[in-house]
């Protein structure tokens, strides 16, 4: 693996392990005990990673405010790679989080050269979806979002090209476009609390998105006016506030806030006090002289569903997944020739077992098709025993997805009035 990730590419293999010790990203084990009656996509494994992700758990734990938000690229019509997102923005905003989704129009123009009208037309159809698994909250199209653009400008004076370089690969041949959707990107992730208030904010993506999330992290930290921190020197504790873009009015009105402080140029030494409720104290300064004050943003990190054929799961592959409005025979046709981790012949498959860790079809399952753990745990079992043959297991697997795509669709329409209000 590169240094850098390419969150545009859909041919790139990524290194997990690699990826969590060089870019610093933290396991959710040590989370899931503190979330109460975690999803499927918790328990199984499927998100596998997190950056600050307990501020966003604890939210969820008191009943406070925070935002979920993510972005779609209306490149094509949405399909079953697109789902888990989906279902990680739908959950949160069940479990209390103010939903906030854009469609990046503007990316997919600059990336994929997508006309304006064919990105309306798919950005419709992501809509539909998200509301037909229970979204609520507030959605816009990144070209039509005046204030997003500001921010986005803003974020810009933050990011340089050898930002862009380290992050994202980025040459003297990559078009202006691509480095403004980035600004865009990120002003997307930080809209929320523009819009609203400071407050956590959680970004369901797959790994190749970090940089996306690493950017935008290092964005938010360059927009604040003060750094809050704890010190030590001659055995004598505090905590420093310090100025990085204050005006002098700023560090008036700050000072103003911590009577009997020492006061210097450019920062501010405390004696004492709770460091949370200072920390603030000083967004709420920030927010009054014009800052935002905004909260670092975190993110979950999910792996990806394998392709029906295995390898990559990607839109130039057709035979890889299947579009959630695609009719029932070419849907049957791909799962039925899909790639299993069944033997070559009938009796090393009852010899041997198969190997679902492999298998195109259990997976599918264990992603989307088959909530109920019991039962995926025996299907393993079954399989791995040689009790389970591959056709008879895609059969039912068929039947799960005809099922599936069957209510899906009558929700989608049952949700099209959203879209067009």
């Amino acid at each position: 693996m590169q240094s850098e990730i390419n969150p545009w590419s859909s041919n790139q293999d990524i290194e997990t392990n690699k990826l969590f010790s060089e870019f610093g990203i933290e396991p959710i084990e040590p989370l899931l005990d503190k979330i109460k009656n975690p999803p499927a996509f918790l328990r199984r494994n499927i998100v596998i990673g997190q950056r600050d992700y307990g501020r966003v758990v604890d939210a969820m734990a008191k009943n406070e405010k925070f935002f979920v938000m993510t972005g779609f690229m209306p490149s094509g019509h949405p399909h079953l790679g697109h789902l888990m997102v989906m279902k990680e923005v739908a959950w949160h905003v069940q479990q209390g989080g103010i939903g906030s989704v854009a469609i990046a129009d503007r990316e997919a123009h600059a990336v994929r050269d997508i006309s304006w009208e064919k990105c309306r037309e798919y950005g419709k159809e992501y809509l539909k979806c998200l509301y037909a698994l229970g979204f609520e909250g507030r959605t816009y199209y990144q070209s039509r979002n005046n204030d997003l653009k500001d921010l986005a400008f803003e974020s810009a004076t933050r990011i340089n090209f050898s930002d862009l370089q380290a992050i994202y690969g980025f040459s003297q041949d990559t078009a202006l476009a691509k480095a403004m959707s980035v600004a865009m990107q990120v002003g997307d992730i930080l809209f929320p609390q523009a819009d609203d208030e400071p407050a956590p904010t959680v970004v369901p993506v797959g790994l190749d998105q970090d940089p996306h999330i690493r950017l935008t992290r290092d964005v938010s930290y360059k927009l604040r006016m003060f750094l809050v921190e704890e010190r030590c020197e001659g055995g004598r504790q505090y905590i420093s506030i310090r100025s990085k873009n204050a005006s002098p009015a700023a560090m008036e009105d700050l000072a103003s806030e911590f009577p009997g402080a020492k006061v210097y140029e450019g920062h501010i030494d405390i004696s004492g006090g709770n460091l949370e409720e200072i920390r603030e104290i000083v967004r709420n300064v920030e927010i009054r002289n014009g800052g935002y004050g905004f909260i670092s943003p975190s993110a979950t990190y999910h792996t990806f569903l394998q392709g029906l054929q295995g390898g990559k799961m990607s839109s130039s592959v057709p035979e890889s997944l299947f579009g959630f409005y695609e009719d029932e025979k070419s849907v049957k046709k791909k799962i039925m020739g899909a790639l299993t981790g069944g033997r070559m012949t009938l009796e090393e498959q009852k010899k041997l077992g198969g190997e679902p860790e492999k298998c195109s079809i259990y997976l599918l399952n264990r992603f989307h098709m088959l909530e109920n753990d019991v039962e995926l745990k025996e299907m393993c079992r079954e399989c791995k025993a040689g009790e389970l043959m591959c056709g008879t297991c895609k059969k039912e697997t068929f039947e799960r997805v005809k099922e599936f795509l069957s209510d899906f669709r009558e929700k989608m329409d049952e949700c099209e009035h959203k879209v067009e209000e």
